[in-house]
């Protein structure tokens, strides 16, 4: 069956999107978002060269013609620096789309959600898709709706922790609270984490550490690749209930004694 993500009128062939960010070259960079199968890349404006074609360039080896470009504004900690890394981004001709990030604390990296929803509101209005990385919180992510998110990133847990999605009951709770895709972005450190986002019902899961951080990112792209198309199937397919006790693969009713 079809069953294609659509953001805005914008279809995406894959439900795994990747980061470009902490790979040792452009080259590991390009095989591994090959071995991914996704059709989405997102690059961080303030971090990588997108605009100097004179000098080594990550859409050198990164063709716009075959992948989505979703810049990012990661690193920005006001919502003056993000709303003009997303305006950059436009002007020079790279996406209406933007993963809006406004960062409230350097150690932790989790978002100013109360600059998030300015900024996010502020984009909105001028025609930009906005995709904001927000924490786990279905409050907020509400208001991330009404602020007019095309998307909300919710965090699985901290950025390049590695942690796996550590409150899948609030992500749950989002997934039941808002109308718009919900795509769980940063903690995801393996395959199985992957999964679990994806069987709880998320629509994308978005992943750069945990490919890039690995020993074989080219081999951990693929790994995640087959992680999130198991976790879609399974959801879609329905799970058992879970019982304390066990329950007989092959019903007594009707055997012969």
């Amino acid at each position: 069956m079809e069953d294609r993500l659509v953001i805005k009128g914008i279809e995406f062939k894959s439900r795994l999107w990747i980061g470009t960010g902490k790979y040792k070259d452009f080259e590991e960079t390009a095989k591994a978002v090959e071995a991914s199968g996704s059709d989405v890349v997102t690059v961080s404006v303030r971090r990588v060269n997108i605009f100097d074609r004179k000098s080594p360039n990550l859409l050198d080896y990164i063709d716009p013609r075959k992948y989505k470009i979703l810049p990012n504004t990661a690193g920005c900690y006001t919502i003056e620096d993000a709303l003009r890394y997303a305006r950059l981004s436009r002007e020079a001709g790279i996406s209406d789309l933007v993963k809006l990030e406004v960062i409230g604390d350097e150690k932790t990296l989790f978002p100013d959600v109360c600059g998030l929803l300015k900024a996010t509101e502020t984009l909105a209005k001028e025609g930009f898709i906005v995709l904001p990385y927000t924490n786990d919180d279905p409050i907020i992510a509400q208001r991330l709706v009404d602020a007019g998110a095309a998307a909300v990133m919710p965090l699985g847990a901290p950025i390049g922790s590695g942690l796996g999605i550590r409150n899948p009951y609030n992500i749950k709770i989002i997934l039941e609270t808002v109308d718009i895709p919900v795509i769980v972005d940063a903690g995801v450190g393996t395959a199985s984490d992957a999964a679990i986002a994806m069987e709880l019902g998320c629509d994308a899961v978005l992943i750069n550490t945990g490919i890039a951080g690995a020993q074989d990112p080219v081999a951990m792209a693929a790994a995640m690749k087959h992680a999130v198309i198991a976790g879609r199937l399974a959801y879609r397919a329905g799970r058992i209930p879970k019982k304390l006790y066990a329950t007989a693969s092959s019903p007594l009713e009707g055997m012969l004694l």
